[in-house]
């Protein structure tokens, strides 16, 4: 493994304050390895909606904001809920206001999903960020399936996770896969 410190932005598909997704990706944050540092992305929720009249010089700032964090990431963790049998409709708001950037073409991400269910919205999410040119780490994938069960359930599914080593695995293999891209 390496020594190098790895900084690695979460984008989380449900706005929800106590989301499973959000849950997730706290509990990978706080147990990564040292040497990763996640940041959980609080912006999705306020960006306007998406219109290519307001993009250059009119790119609110939370947009801007929002890609200069994925331009100085490594790699990107995405955990997003199915909602109608699709993505939700902030978190595409968000990928739209991405699709003519340049800061996420290539860039390594991971799934990391809160659900038992839910193969739909990966399937979908999977297509739009291969369209954006994202590269997915497949290898990488998280599943812990939070979603429906009580606070207590979720702490404990997360603890056993942490402790039997699933999470920080997950982290590992992207590690590897980001380092191995980056030759």
């Amino acid at each position: 493994m390496s020594d190098r410190s790895l900084f690695l932005y979460a984008l989380c598909g449900s706005q929800r304050r106590v989301s499973t997704s959000r849950r997730l990706l706290e509990a990978l944050r706080d147990h990564a390895p040292e040497s990763i540092s996640i940041e959980i992305c609080d912006l999705i929720g306020d960006l306007p909606i998406f219109n290519p009249d307001d993009e250059g010089e009119r790119t609110p700032a939370d947009v801007i904001a929002m890609a200069e964090k994925i331009r100085a990431a490594d790699g990107l963790i995405v955990s997003c809920p199915e909602y109608a049998h699709g993505i939700p409709g902030g978190f595409k708001n968000a990928l739209d206001w991405l699709v003519s950037r340049d800061e996420v073409p290539f860039k390594p991400l991971m799934f990391a999903h809160a659900s038992h269910r839910g193969d739909l919205v990966l399937a979908l999410l999977t297509d739009v960020l291969s369209t954006m040119s994202l590269h997915i780490v497949e290898e990488a994938f998280l599943r812990l399936p939070l979603a429906g069960k009580t606070d207590e359930a979720q702490a404990a599914l997360v603890d056993e996770a942490a402790q039997d080593g699933v999470l920080r695995t997950s982290l590992e293999r992207f590690r590897r896969a980001i380092e191995e891209r980056a030759g």
